[in-house]
């Protein structure tokens, strides 16, 4: 009998698996199919198994439909008498491209102005992942971060600065394996006051 490891209680090390475990199957249907499209032989030893590891690689890379902002901040908001600026630089992220499902990775840098709020520091890094683990375009990727800094917070502003190499240039099309895309997302005073931008922008280069 097919046994199911249900999305809530994933298992993404995957290698030792039981050869009748199932994780999703009508998912591990479609791969097969993809792998028979190809030309491959999903009964290869090699590829025995990876209809099953695809599922559930993908079931970690899209887990940001399945989580809010909500459930990653729940009491991690303190009151705080403090209006300087905090920087959280070189957050690593991953994300799929949604034009070709291929990935981009790279560094995110969220600035936030308290408003006598502050959030704890590992929350910001988790809000990025919220967000990354989805089909995305790093220029929603970059608002949508930014957006619910300002929502969660209510700060005088928030920036957010993400660089990426996109394998979308780099494996296929244009080929282009050094290349990389800034984008940023400015909301508040780091919008109006020039200044504060650009002590952002100091500070992330130190």
């Amino acid at each position: 009998m097919t046994k199911r490891i249900t999305p809530a209680n994933p298992v993404y090390d995957d290698y030792d698996t039981d050869s009748e475990e199932s994780h999703d199957p009508q998912f591990e249907s479609l791969v097969r199919q993809m792998l028979e499209r190809i030309g491959e032989s999903p009964e290869r030893e090699g590829l025995k198994r990876t209809p099953l590891r695809v599922a559930k690689a993908m079931d970690f890379l899209t887990s940001g439909y399945r989580t809010t902002v909500e459930d990653i901040v729940r009491n991690a908001i303190f009151s705080e008498d403090c209006e300087e600026m905090v920087l959280v630089k070189d957050i690593e992220f991953y994300s799929l491209c949604e034009h070709h499902m291929l990935p981009f990775f790279g560094r995110a840098h969220v600035a936030y102005l308290p408003r006598g709020k502050v959030i704890g520091l590992s929350k910001i890094a988790r809000i990025v992942d919220v967000f990354a683990r989805r089909l995305q375009v790093q220029e929603r990727l970059t608002n949508q971060i930014a957006d619910a800094m300002m929502d969660i917070l209510g700060p005088h502003g928030v920036g957010v600065v993400m660089e990426a190499s996109h394998f979308c240039m780099m494996m296929r099309g244009v080929e282009k394996q050094s290349s990389s895309t800034v984008s940023s997302a400015m909301r508040g005073t780091f919008k109006t006051d020039a200044r504060t931008r650009s002590e952002l922008m100091e500070l992330m280069r130190r």
